[in-house]
């Protein structure tokens, strides 16, 4: 991983055209040919950022990032370094799933019917280049469906589910992809904010599914 803190302009250029103005950022290069760009206020997130996998060309005092097969295009054009370091940060370890999580992933992947429709499992951890899908299935007429699962859903699940349907359909055989997020409790803005994308939502008793307990009952009154 290269660190590089610079005083430098930032263009992006591409679906969107955005510029940062002169300042000192901290430009950080992954293995994985993402680039993110930060300030030293506003969080975690970049100001502005590239995902992998990237091309990176250095012209003179600019490092041009390209991402292959679209227009978009990254110019950090750089007036003065401050530091630059790279760092060998070993063989990549992906981040434990929550335990529960975890188990749901596994008793969905047996079982992914459960999720209320006839669906047929893919792959576990489909890769994408914004990460790996828990699990990537087929529905009865054989169109492809991205399973998100948490413990509890959020509208920063949500969030993440549409950047794997972003990447997802950019391949015209997958263009029709639909989503479901699947969680122990699902917050109610979550819920309306993945309906407003057309996704479904459904919560999932994890004690339910490996045949633990009985589901609730629920009586209608006539």
């Amino acid at each position: 991983m290269r660190l590089l803190v610079a005083r430098c302009e930032v263009r992006y250029s591409g679906r969107l055209n955005a510029v940062l103005p002169e300042a000192v950022r901290l430009i950080i290069f992954k293995a994985d040919g993402s680039v993110l760009v930060h300030d030293d206020a506003g969080g975690y997130k970049p100001l502005n950022w590239m995902s992998g996998s990237t091309s990176i060309d250095e012209d003179g005092d600019t490092l041009v990032v390209r991402k292959p097969k679209t227009e978009d295009v990254l110019e950090i054009a750089v007036t003065e370094v401050v530091s630059d370091v790279t760092h060998d940060m070993g063989e990549s370890a992906a981040l434990q799933k929550d335990g529960v999580e975890r188990h749901l992933q596994e008793e969905l992947a047996a079982n992914p019917s459960a999720l209320g429709e006839e669906l047929t499992l893919v792959k576990r951890e489909w890769p994408t280049d914004v990460g790996p899908v828990d699990l990537m299935c087929k529905d009865a007429a054989g169109e492809w469906v991205a399973v998100e699962i948490k413990r509890i859903g959020t509208i920063d699940a949500v969030e993440q589910l549409t950047r794997y349907l972003g990447f997802i359909r950019e391949d015209p055989a997958k263009a029709r992809c639909r989503g479901i997020l699947a969680a122990q409790s699902i917050k109610p803005q979550a819920v309306a904010l993945a309906e407003s994308r057309s996704f479904r939502t459904v919560e999932i008793d994890l004690a339910v599914l490996r045949g633990e307990r009985e589901p609730d009952l629920t009586l209608f009154a006539a």
